[in-house]
């Protein structure tokens, strides 16, 4: 019996001196801003702050694929907030997202800067904002807007849960990696089944359902989370991997990834991207 095994919760929770695992030093209990600084706001009307993980992804995608589709507009400043020291904790950031968060986005383009935070929130307001990659039909709306949403409200069993205790808590624990690995199984199998009669996400149109699921069940499948694909068997998803792979090919989703990525190999790192040309 470990000393996990045996914890008894208090009557009351006080926070721990340190909870230990990756992201330690900027866990505590509270909002707001820890320190004072003013965010850098760059030439375009679309101003990111962001980093390249898979909710950070989504939106790099998206904005690429909107100038894919000659939508000028849709041009860019992505500035890097590095989470791991704090970055979005300052007061510039926490202005425009009180949670915290990345990604977090403003766009300057009219009267008065609009600020969108929450990956989900910024994917359907630049849709609206381009008429582009939300169908405007109401079934097919609403069956996108099914999927985008049960990405959102999925993901945090996949990021905080699996994630969190199969790669960054300080031990391993069986039952939460259990718990965790059950569920993230059980929606890749959702996703498969619904892949197997469906080209796409939502059916045969290329959406934003398909840009918020991608980074993280199609990173899944590709091995390029967690270090789990074996862990979790997930050559059992050929559904799941055969849209992904088709997804990964498309040139914007390659460009998007590689914005605020601080990882990987050196060619596909673009810390900050402020003109098309930093992606080339």
């Amino acid at each position: 019996m470990t000393d996990q095994a045996r914890y008894v919760p208090p009557a009351v929770w006080v926070p721990p001196a340190s909870s230990g695992g990756t992201f330690a030093n900027i866990n505590r209990p509270v909002a707001g801003a820890t320190h004072e600084k003013v965010l850098p706001v760059g030439n375009h009307p679309i101003q990111l702050y962001s980093l390249a993980t898979p909710n950070g992804v989504k939106v790099t995608i998206m904005l690429e694929e909107l100038l894919a589709l000659g939508h000028s507009g849709a041009e860019y400043d992505a500035w890097l907030i590095r989470i791991n020291e704090g970055d979005q904790f300052s007061s510039g950031f926490v202005e425009i997202n009180p949670n915290s968060k990345i990604p977090a986005m403003v766009d300057h383009s009219g009267d008065t800067p609009q600020r969108v935070f929450e990956s989900g929130s910024i994917l359907v307001y630049l849709a609206e904002k381009f008429n582009a990659f939300l169908p405007t039909e109401t079934a097919a709306r609403t069956e996108t807007l099914n999927w985008l949403f049960w990405q959102m409200g999925s993901a945090p069993f996949v990021g905080g849960g699996f994630g969190h205790f199969y790669a960054y808590a300080p031990d391993k624990l069986e039952y939460p990696i259990d718990r965790y690995a059950m569920e993230t199984k059980r929606q890749l199998d959702v996703l498969d089944r619904q892949l197997a009669t469906n080209r796409f996400v939502a059916g045969d149109e290329y959406t934003i359902a398909d840009m918020a699921i991608w980074p993280w069940y199609g990173g899944m499948v590709r091995g390029e989370l967690y270090d789990a694909a074996g862990f979790l068997s997930v050559h059992e998803y050929r559904n799941v991997k055969r849209w992904a792979d088709e997804i990964g090919a498309r040139p914007a989703v390659i460009r998007g990834r590689k914005v605020n990525r601080v990882r990987g190999e050196p060619e596909e790192q673009v810390p900050e991207r402020h003109d098309a040309a930093d992606l080339d």
